[in-house]
């Protein structure tokens, strides 16, 4: 009988269950930010929108964002939205 992959998708994370895989997106805000000589802050009075969010975005603590933001981000740091994405296969932040 041939094995059957149970798969699940949750989020972003799309886990399999047979290789234990966790493809996982990831903001690279923090890193570019540091590449431009800008703060957290720097960004934040920005974005207009509340610390609580901004801070969840910025840390990848957040599941989801919207396209408008991904937008933002992008003009803001003058950067292609491609640029601020990496792929990891490591749930933890790093």
């Amino acid at each position: 009988m041939a094995s059957v992959i149970q798969e699940k998708y949750i989020g972003y994370n799309y886990i399999n269950k047979e290789m234990e895989i966790h493809p996982m997106v990831r903001l690279r805000i923090l890193e570019i930010l540091a590449e431009q000589n800008h703060t957290k802050y720097w960004l934040f009075k920005r974005m207009d929108m509340s610390y609580q969010n901004f801070n969840k975005i910025v840390n990848n603590e957040t599941s989801s964002i919207r396209f408008d933001n991904i937008d933002k981000l992008s003009r803001i740091l003058n950067v292609p939205i491609g640029d601020l994405f990496y792929q990891t296969t490591d749930e933890s932040p790093e």
